[in-house]
């Protein structure tokens, strides 16, 4: 599910349509082995925030062992090159499974030093079944609406409806998707990034993934090593857990950034009257969750949806100011606008939402196996509650209808690479998304690899959102390709962390920050 932070994104753009093909190239050599792709007809649809963006778009096939069978369509953005040094295109993608990529294109071009941006075409695009690419997938809109049900199951009368709703979605993507369902999938999306080379009429590829986008420049590098140009990947998937050993291990560290989260409101007591005891602090959370169990604030904001809202937190902590305010007004003010104003910036699903989360599961359904006995969920789950509470719940009934998905599953790609040119990582060490021992398993599974710590970081995605330390490695390995190469521990380089943000100070409307703008671009969820 892609939501966005719209109080502190100023950056939100409606891409323009008219997405066309164009005649054939020869490309090269090693693409002419391959059929023959349309070169895309670049077309005007800038907006205020990025006015020299293009649309196109490009034509792959559904299923690429079946190369001249039914097509589908994919929808690329771009931020042209302007120096007389051109490094070849930049593909960025911002994670998901589910996220558009159109905007960031826009963003990345921007948040890079002018003389390297200029240097690449930056390139975006919508994976398939995503967004603008054709055809999209939208298994049940409207599924996360308010007010679901409880997510901690504690009657075997809130189980049965969770796993009903669970069901029925797995049941409604099976019925709408039948022909599309066992193309989404990682795999897939990666043999897609090959077409857009092609395409583009690149013998080989730069490429800059955040979280989900990781894995996919893994699987790429592990399947196109030779077409491998520059590779950055920022917050690190691990590649070894996917799909369901790695959501059990982000429950425990959303679990510890939310505890970060009420230490940093136990810290600013003056500002929130909260109490100057995290525990305590955490407490009352825990007491307004109850108490909107009962009775929702403003009809749409109860158990499910106040985790929702205080989700993202464990991205960015720059939402961590608003939701305390949120949090402080209901609890001391018994007042629960600013807490619905929350849930709608943060929880609540925009429009991308119900094709978002159609995309996730079904990527991490066909990814990989999972668990089709629903007493394996409900073991695992009530073992990671009791330890860490925050989110096991709410995270097991996002994943749940891979337990009931009417597709069988494949077998995740091994990574492991020693023929490629060197690749940059970016990992912060409390990262709750992509946790930090997925960045050091890449690092160790990509031979050639430099890994970048940022030390005491909890943010997922870190370069381009103000640390000058982790863009200067970035700049410089976009630029000539070097990279760091640290003496003996598990990093290269480290950074230190950015402060943690400090209370509002006014009620006057924020400012943007890239920060905030990049992290409304890469969502939630990821």
């Amino acid at each position: 599910m892609r939501k966005r932070a719209a109080v502190l994104c100023g950056a939100a753009v409606v891409l323009a349509a008219g997405l066309t093909a164009a005649p054939a190239e020869a490309g090269s050599p090693r693409a002419a082995k391959t059929p023959h792709t349309a070169r895309p007809v670049w077309k005007e649809c800038g907006t205020d925030d990025y006015p020299t963006l293009q649309c196109a778009s490009v034509e792959a096939p559904l299923d690429h062992t079946d190369p001249a069978g039914r097509k589908i369509t994919l929808a690329l953005s771009r931020v042209p090159h302007t120096a007389e040094r051109y490094q070849g295109p930049l593909l960025v993608n911002p994670g998901g499974p589910g996220g558009s990529g159109l905007t960031l294109a826009g963003f990345v071009a921007a948040a890079l030093p002018k003389r390297v941006a200029a240097q690449y075409d930056v390139i975006g695009f919508d994976p398939r079944g995503v967004g603008a690419s054709e055809p999209a997938l939208d298994c049940a809109p409207g599924h996360f609406g308010p007010v679901r049900p409880d997510p901690v199951p504690t009657s075997p009368e809130v189980e049965r409806a969770n796993l009903a709703r669970v069901r029925s979605f797995a049941a409604a993507c099976g019925r709408e998707h039948a022909d599309l369902l066992p193309y989404i999938d990682t795999d897939s999306t990666v043999r897609d990034l090959d077409v857009i080379r092609r395409a583009l009429g690149a013998e080989k590829l730069n490429y800059f993934g955040f979280s989900y986008g990781t894995y996919l420049g893994a699987v790429y590098a592990k399947l196109f090593p030779e077409r491998v140009r520059r590779l950055v990947l920022d917050s690190v998937v691990d590649p070894t857990g996917v799909w369901y050993d790695a959501n059990l291990d982000q429950d425990h560290a959303f679990n510890d950034r939310h505890r970060a989260f009420m230490a940093w409101v136990a810290e600013h007591d003056r500002a929130y009257g909260l109490g100057t005891d995290p525990e305590k602090v955490e407490a009352t959370w825990y007491a307004m969750r109850a108490a909107l169990k009962r009775d929702p604030a403003g009809g749409k904001v109860g158990a499910a949806e106040l985790e929702d809202t205080y989700l993202p937190g464990g991205y960015y902590d720059g939402y961590w100011p608003y939701l305390a305010e949120a949090f402080s007004a209901y609890v001391n003010g018994r007042d629960a606008e600013p807490l619905i104003e929350a849930y709608e910036n943060f929880g609540a699903g925009d429009a991308a939402a119900g094709n978002g989360y159609s995309v996730y599961t079904a990527v991490q359904c066909r990814d990989a196996a999972w668990p089709r006995d629903w007493r394996q969920w409900r073991k695992d789950t009530w073992e990671v509650y009791e330890r860490a509470p925050f989110l096991a719940w709410n995270n097991a009934w996002y994943n749940a209808p891979c337990a009931f998905w009417p597709t069988g599953s494949l077998r995740p790609e091994r990574v492991r690479n020693d023929e490629l040119p060197p690749v940059l990582l970016f990992q912060a060490t409390h990262d709750a998304a992509t946790p930090y021992q997925g960045g050091v398993t890449v690092h160790r599974l990509l031979a050639r690899s430099s890994l970048v710590v940022e030390s005491g970081g909890g943010n997922h995605g870190v370069t381009l959102s103000g640390n000058a330390c982790l863009d200067r490695h970035l700049t410089a390995y976009l630029a000539d390709g070097t990279v760091p190469r640290g003496g003996g521990g598990e990093a290269d380089a480290v950074c230190a962390a950015l402060p943690a943000p400090e209370p509002l100070t006014s009620k006057a409307a924020p400012t943007s920050s890239r920060g905030s703008t990049l992290h409304g671009l890469l969502g939630f969820r990821s």
